[in-house]
């Protein structure tokens, strides 16, 4: 272990410490200095607890704590496993980076209410930690609620019509969602089994009253309940939501939201129905084709986005899917596919992100057809640009090629043919609208009216998305060790 302090009280203050931030956040308003040392510093702590969790998790501990049982069967509980454990270092370590870039914008930009920016995001981060670390889906959908509606005011920050437009789409979909579709599916599978607890193997595996159309209805359920996951036709809350400052969409893209929704579709289709299940019903074939749609109709909607945070957007709601795709093969390769995306996409496309972020700092540039001949300006945030979108189209020595690989693997194990072609056909179109921005920085001449001395952005902005950028390449060579500890989940290693 990393600290002397077991792994169950470290799973407590993980999630209390960034609650307990918060309200020191509150106290430093009037001191800058001092409620952004606050935030970094208890990130930073946050951070080694939950690595405390996840090195325990990799010798084999599966530590438990419960709160409180309402009901027989429905208590608000924890406990860490490897899927759990991954997520959770993802999100608390890319805390700390988006941190850092959130002081290098908000000061850069002069945004108002910082202070409340930053509170927000404390309470995000806890929310999804409880995610990370849920022991059954009533936790699960508590937290759940709990991070749509911390992350509320971050996207309505600017206080515009656009940003209430933004937020209303965000909340309406979230809430509808969650409320009208997936607390059904948990009340279902707790009549079914009794519990709501997350079981290896499935707690739905056996179920005599689990039969005929039961599973795909149920399936469903979950699938577009879970509205976080951006599976079509519930994605609109996605693009609509940037709106908001850069950092919040890095956040939402790279660190919590979305993650917890594929994160929550994975998690679901291992513990809640079981990878045998789910090959058994034969009920994935219409979801893995709307997973496949998902993929393909919103990478030819990002082609025709002139801004840059919407195509950034729209490529979010495609690669989303991949993980959704990989939990619906129920192959070893497609979860192992499905996982491991789910850690190269938040280093890529939070590396794209921050590039956004830091290109409107330093030159005020939304629009991609504003941006040529910035790169000679910015090359290191080009540059880094480029890292992240090769990364995304799944370019060695980048993290985004195992993933993409070990899904192409699981289809043809799943006979899906069909879908190794949607991979093939979606990395070509990632080429297409993610590097052209890049090419035309470097090789047009500026545009006429361009603000002359365009320079690189504010240091703390700069040196977050290098982190994240030479991380896509650490990954690629670290992917193996990652694969032996998410092992467990396909029977690689015991439970």
């Amino acid at each position: 272990m990393i600290l002397p302090i077991t792994p169950e009280h470290s799973i407590l203050y993980a999630l209390f410490l960034p609650l307990i931030s918060f309200f020191g956040i509150l106290l430093a308003d009037r001191a800058p200095n001092l409620r952004e040392t606050v935030i970094l510093g208890f990130a930073a702590v946050t951070f080694l607890f939950v690595l405390n969790v996840a090195g325990a998790v990799g010798q084999g501990a599966r530590p438990t704590v419960t709160l409180f049982e309402i009901l027989p069967g429905l208590s608000l509980s924890f406990q860490a496993e490897p899927l759990g454990a991954m997520f959770a270092v993802i999100a608390s370590g890319l805390y700390i980076v988006n941190s850092l870039y959130s002081i290098g914008y908000m000061r850069g930009n002069g945004e108002a209410h910082q202070t409340r920016f930053y509170g927000c995001f404390a309470i995000a981060i806890a929310a999804a930690i409880g995610i990370a670390f849920a022991g059954n889906l009533l936790t699960f959908f508590t937290f759940y609620e709990i991070l749509t509606l911390s992350t509320f005011p971050l996207v309505t920050h600017k206080e515009n019509q656009a940003a209430k437009r933004g937020g209303a789409i965000y909340l309406g979909i979230l809430i509808g969602t969650s409320i009208g579709l997936l607390l059904p599916a948990i009340i279902w599978t707790w009549v079914l089994t009794g519990t709501t607890d997350f079981v290896p193997g499935g707690v739905l595996a056996g179920s005599p009253d689990f039969r005929g159309l039961l599973p795909a209805v149920l399936l469903g359920l979950y699938l577009f309940g879970i509205g976080k996951a951006a599976l079509m036709p519930v994605h609109p809350w996605l693009p609509n939501a940037m709106v908001a400052p850069t950092p919040v969409s890095a956040f939402l893209h790279a660190v919590a939201v979305v993650k917890a929704g594929v994160f929550g579709v994975l998690k679901i289709a291992l513990y809640v129905f079981g990878m045998d299940v789910l090959r058994e019903a034969d009920l994935t074939d219409i979801f893995i084709v709307i997973a496949a749609f998902s993929i393909l109709a919103a990478s030819a909607i990002a082609m025709t986005q002139d801004n840059l945070k919407a195509r950034l957007a729209y490529s979010t709601v495609s690669q989303l899917s991949y993980v959704t795709l990989g939990a619906l093969l129920a192959t070893q390769y497609g979860v192992l596919g499905g996982a491991s995306q789910i850690a190269a996409h938040a280093l890529g496309k939070m590396t794209l992100f921050m590039c956004a972020g830091a290109i409107y700092t330093a030159a005020h540039l939304s629009l991609i057809s504003d941006m040529r001949g910035t790169g000679r300006a910015m090359p290191l945030t080009w540059t880094m640009y480029i890292v992240g979108a090769c990364s995304i189209i799944g370019l060695p020595p980048l993290a985004g090629t195992w993933p993409k690989f070990l899904l192409m693997v699981g289809a043809m194990d799943a006979g899906h043919q069909l879908v190794f072609a949607v991979l093939i056909l979606s990395s070509l179109m990632n080429i297409v609208y993610l590097l052209t921005p890049a090419i035309r920085a470097f090789t047009d001449p500026p545009p006429p009216g361009m603000k002359p001395g365009v320079r690189e952005a504010p240091i703390f902005c700069l040196i977050p998305l290098t982190l994240t950028g030479v991380g896509t390449i650490v990954l690629f060579f670290a992917m193996d060790g990652l694969l032996d500890y998410l092992a467990p989940l396909v029977g690689g290693g015991g439970q």
